[in-house]
């Protein structure tokens, strides 16, 4: 599977390449970065938001909005962008190199091709598809600057903090592993959740089409409420100890470094094309993928994807999952709606249940989440609250 656009792209410097714009970055203005914006600074200079070179400018800016395509006609549904305060915008002119900080640690030289101001309002409604503050993604739009600075990046440190090292987490290293592996039909799972027994119902089908599943968890910026990625990290590993224990060899575990935007079927699509360059052939879209709240109807992250009729550029084929799952106790098996009639006996399985459910320090039953994951979670997301009074 080539990468999106033809191309892997690589912004990191090395070499007497990186010690000379090392010494030059010194020298020049800095730009403070998000959380937000320092993680899609990785992303861009990994080649996992190929073919982008940097932060979008205006022309690729107001068509993704609008249509959910670069300027040059390509499918990219996110604002991939620089936003800083209009004090600071002032100080910087188009043509200019500036420092990209966290922290005062440079990150990255970035050379300014456009500075534009542009509608929160209007980005909410196409990329959220509400103005409402309560939407997480919305409200993190409404707090950041006014102006966006586009332009080419060149990487010269990586983010903090930098989690899971040992694991596979650019582009280059997973498709180097998949060619090793020689797998020609790989399915790409992403998950900002832990695992519940509907999830490996999910991935049990895509082994069977593939020769390898690649479990992609999301380690970026989340909800408050999400569990942390280092307590859900030891759930995956109990998943590969206990589920996937005879067919190991046909999966792998990396990290996907993005941050969550919340940003429903836009984001089933970004999170597609991600994995496409990953080197993914097939990706899971499942119910209300990547949705918070009740902002998007369950099954719209699947029904967008036929807007691109024939692949359009977006190529990789997917595995859709938008049917509501429960337990049945009675037919002592995961159902839909129409597959039995024993309303009374189910269990429903979702993310969000599972969720309330930890946070009450409730063991999820057996029935909708293996035992060695549930009491994994218990266990840390108790201690960590009880770490959280303590201090």
């Amino acid at each position: 599977m080539s990468p999106h656009g033809g191309g892997l792209i690589n912004r990191q410097l090395c070499g007497d390449e990186y010690e000379v714009a090392l010494e030059q970055a010194h020298r020049l203005l800095q730009v403070p970065l998000s959380s937000v914006s320092a993680a899609d600074l990785e992303m861009i200079a990994i080649g996992a938001y190929s073919p982008l070179t940097g932060f979008m400018n205006r022309a690729d800016y107001e068509r993704v909005v609008a249509d959910m395509r670069l300027a040059n006609g390509l499918v990219w549904p996110i604002p991939i962008t620089l936003p800083v305060d209009e004090a600071l915008a002032d100080s910087i002119k188009v043509g200019q190199d500036v420092a990209l900080v966290q922290c005062e640690r440079i990150l990255a030289i970035m050379k300014v091709a456009d500075k534009f101001p542009y509608s929160k309002k209007q980005e909410a409604k196409q990329v959220y598809q509400t103005t409402e503050t309560q939407h997480p993604g919305v409200a993190r739009l409404y707090q950041q600057g006014e102006i966006l600075l586009g332009g080419d990046i060149s990487l010269l440190a990586w983010p903090e903090p930098r989690q899971f090292q040992r694991l596979p987490r650019t582009p280059l290293q997973t498709r180097n592993i998949f060619a090793a592996k020689k797998w020609r039909r790989i399915v790409g799972f992403q998950t900002r959740n832990p695992i519940h027994n509907i999830h490996e119902q999910v991935l049990e089908q895509a082994l069977e089409i593939a020769e390898g599943l690649f479990l992609h968890p999301l380690i970026g910026e989340t909800k408050s409420d999400d569990v942390p990625a280092a307590i859900r990290f030891k759930s995956y590993r109990a998943l590969l100890r206990y589920h996937f224990r005879n067919t190991r060899q046909r999966v792998l575990l990396g990290v996907f470094p993005a941050p969550m935007r919340y940003a429903g079927p836009r984001e089933a699509i970004f999170h597609a094309l991600c994995r496409k360059n990953y080197g993914c052939t097939h990706f899971v879209v499942g119910r209300d993928h990547a949705g918070v709240g009740n902002y998007y109807d369950p099954i719209a992250a699947c029904e967008i994807f036929q807007e691109f009729a024939g692949g359009d550029g977006i190529e990789i084929e997917l595995l859709c999952a938008p049917e509501i799952k429960y337990y049945c106790r009675q037919c002592q098996s995961v159902v839909s709606l129409n597959e039995c009639k024993h309303r009374q006996s189910y269990i429903r399985v979702s993310g969000t249940n599972i969720r309330e459910m930890l946070q009450r320090g409730e063991i999820p039953p057996e029935e909708i989440m293996r035992s060695q994951i549930s009491k994994i979670l218990t266990v840390e997301i108790n201690s960590g609250e009880q770490e959280d009074k303590a201090r």
